[in-house]
């Protein structure tokens, strides 16, 4: 028998023998500066077209991905958000209006890739909102890197369903720590889709290489700041 689930996603009749755990409210004040960014957490797709300073930029990458220790898990160096087997295997990429660039998180550089605006690509068909926004982080998975990874490889690394299972995840996290950053300094930050054919064509990537997601990053539009 197919056991029906709450609206809440509880399995009725499951573990009758155990009783709901009231828990206290969360204790958000006084707890430091990440419970602060994680009540200001939100998307806005309204931004601004002033530019971030570099200072800003480099802060922001470092907050997404970039080195916190020399040594992390198999060797490698460790970084703001978790891969799989420390494969790393999510690139960075930032579109600005000059060109777009890849993030080198061991070096703290942008590497030049293509001149010229590409951040209309960076966006998926029919979504509004942050068109003249400053900066638009694209995200790349490498599966070459799973793959071959130098840490544990796990049965089925290779394979292209476990592989993708992990580079949604492993997007997920550097997208969460943008969200944290942005909520952390006022700024707006909004995730969606993008036009992945045109950005693999335009990047000229390989075939194990593929555009999965991009994250606008900017200020709020100064008609949703004010008031605030």
């Amino acid at each position: 028998m197919t056991r029906k689930r709450s609206d809440r996603g509880e399995a009725k009749g499951a573990a009758p023998s155990l009783v709901p755990i009231a828990l206290p409210k969360p204790a958000l004040n006084g707890r430091g500066a990440l419970f602060a960014a994680l009540r200001r957490r939100r998307t806005i797709r309204e931004i601004d077209e002033a530019p971030l300073s570099l200072q800003t930029l480099s802060d922001l990458l470092w907050a997404a991905c970039g080195v916190n220790r020399k040594t992390g898990p198999f060797g490698r160096p460790g970084r703001t958000a978790g891969s799989a087997s420390n494969s790393q295997e999510i690139d960075v990429y930032v579109a600005l209006k000059e060109g777009t660039y890849l993030y080198d998180p061991f070096a703290n550089r942008l590497t030049p890739v293509v001149a010229g605006d590409l951040r209309r690509h960076a966006i998926g068909h029919g979504q509004g909102g942050g068109a003249a926004a400053p900066v638009r982080l694209i995200y790349v998975a490498d599966n070459d890197r799973l793959a071959n990874t130098s840490g544990f490889v796990e049965p089925g690394l290779r394979d292209p369903d476990v592989q993708r299972s992990y580079y949604y995840v492993d997007t997920g996290l550097i997208a969460a720590n943008v969200y944290l950053f942005a909520a952390s300094l006022g700024l707006a930050a909004w995730f969606h889709n993008c036009d992945k054919p045109a950005l693999a064509a335009k990047l000229n990537l390989r075939a194990d290489q593929r555009p999965l997601f991009a994250q606008t990053v900017g200020y709020p539009a100064r008609n949703l700041s004010e008031g605030r």
